[in-house]
């Protein structure tokens, strides 16, 4: 450890939030605050949704560990904001955070490097024609995947096999997100790979193979059951780990994500060609939750986790952290 419990400071554990994903953050906040009190950081619960961030300053809190997922915690709002405090916090910054939670942006700059990721059709709510709706089967093939373009934990996520779904499909997504993405769907596995660390010093943690019931990777799934396996180590055939962790890294850093990250990547089942789905900036912490059971497998406890993940907070303009302290 290179920082002292006592030089962490006060700490605010922030989680709950505004987001669809509240009852996830309560339950990854809930998870990490115990962690943090058991290694003897003064840590303490603070919900977005019920308390001003003003009182952050106010109550003396030196960082922050964000435990928000989805709107207003992982998309560069709440950053911003502790940006403005000058109160480091961990995970991505204002810029990473608001590109990262945008599918269609997150996309357009994989693109633009040359890294692999299913194809797609943007559409908008109350926009998009019959016309639109029914080419979109003979554009991406059957079956694709329709999702709001904003949402985490495959919330409002219809895998659709036949074209009387699609409607019904684009309807549940526009009840989330003015912006809807559908996509080619990929056949064959699912895996997701965690990053920790920042630029060239940033390392990928072992490659978990997810096998859900079904092949449904739901949002029942990943939290409230106990049915889905984790495969870790992934069992993959050789060189397929290490080509996936390059390329997460890359993808990662592209983005300009720091501290930690975790992405979805699928892979063709036919040509193993690996392709990447999204990346979330703050990830779960929960007991059903990826990233501690990928450090886990590395001999990283889920406390030392989490300890570890705090000293890295920090902000986008650090000369702020020095005003905000003697403010």
């Amino acid at each position: 450890m290179t920082t002292s419990i006592v030089q962490l400071g006060k700490v605010a554990v922030l989680m709950g939030g505004q987001s669809a994903e509240r009852e996830v953050s309560l339950m990854s906040g809930a998870g990490v605050l115990a962690a943090l009190r058991s290694r003897g950081v003064d840590a303490h619960a603070f919900d977005p949704a019920e308390r001003g961030m003003d009182e952050l300053r106010r109550e003396g809190f030196a960082r922050c560990f964000i435990a928000l997922h989805g709107r207003y915690g992982e998309d560069g709002t709440v950053q911003g904001a502790l940006e403005l405090l000058g109160i480091p916090y961990t995970g991505a910054g204002v810029l990473a955070s608001s590109m990262a939670i945008d599918k269609a942006m997150t996309k357009r700059v994989w693109v633009a490097e040359g890294l692999s990721t299913p194809r797609h059709v943007l559409l908008q709510k109350g926009q998009c024609t019959p016309e639109q709706v029914l080419a979109l089967p003979g554009e991406l093939g059957l079956p694709l995947i329709v999702k709001p373009v904003r949402e985490g934990s495959s919330l409002g996520v219809t895998k659709v096999v036949n074209h009387s779904q699609v409607q019904g499909a684009i309807n549940a997504a526009s009840a989330m997100d003015a912006d809807i993405m559908c996509e080619q769907f990929i056949s064959g596995d699912e895996v997701t790979c965690a990053v920790l660390g920042t630029g060239d010093s940033a390392c990928a943690l072992p490659v978990i193979h997810i096998v859900a019931p079904e092949g449904q990777y739901d949002y029942q799934n990943k939290y409230f059951t106990d049915s889905t396996q984790y495969r870790v180590p992934c069992g993959l055939p050789p060189g397929e780990e290490e080509a996936i962790q390059s390329l997460v890294l890359k993808a990662y850093r592209v983005l300009g994500c720091r501290g930690w990250g975790r992405l979805d990547v699928m892979i063709d089942g036919v040509t193993r060609k690996p392709y990447l789905l999204e990346i979330n900036t703050a990830p779960g912490m929960t007991s059903h939750s990826l990233v501690p059971m990928a450090a886990k497998a590395v001999g990283i406890s889920y406390e030392d986790l989490c300890l570890h993940l705090l000293e890295s907070a920090t902000l986008d303009y650090p000369a702020r952290q020095a005003q905000g302290s003697a403010a």
